[in-house]
């Protein structure tokens, strides 16, 4: 069964699958052509208020988590991106692509949770 992965954009290993920039800026450092993106949604990402609050700082991690929920639940863009995800994954694995460089504490992992919430 095909899945959401959330992939660093950076990582040499990338696997195979529908490519989805989840980021609100392009990558530093990043090519166009090397990102090999199939799609960039800059409107998903944290706001920019949010994102420089955050400053990805491990302990601001939970109450950025249920900010940036709350903008999902919000956001206009989010029922579109969901509806894509779910046709993308009936035949390929999804990945949401970040910049970050924490793997864990980032707005990628957020996004595949409530995506994931959304589509069980």
């Amino acid at each position: 069964m095909n899945e959401i992965k959330v992939v660093r954009i950076y990582d040499h290993e990338q696997p195979a699958g529908y490519r989805i920039l989840v980021d609100r800026l392009w990558p530093r450092g990043m090519s166009k052509v090397k990102a090999h993106l199939d799609e960039w949604d800059k409107e998903i990402g944290p706001t920019n208020e949010l994102r420089k609050w955050f400053n990805h700082e491990d302990d601001k991690y939970p109450e950025f988590k249920s900010k940036y929920i709350a903008q999902l639940k919000a956001n206009p863009a989010t029922p579109a991106l969901i509806k894509n995800v779910k046709e993308k994954l009936a035949k390929e694995n999804v990945l949401f692509l970040y910049g970050a460089k924490n793997k864990k504490y980032n707005q990628a992992v957020v996004l595949k949770e409530f995506i994931d919430k959304q589509l069980s």
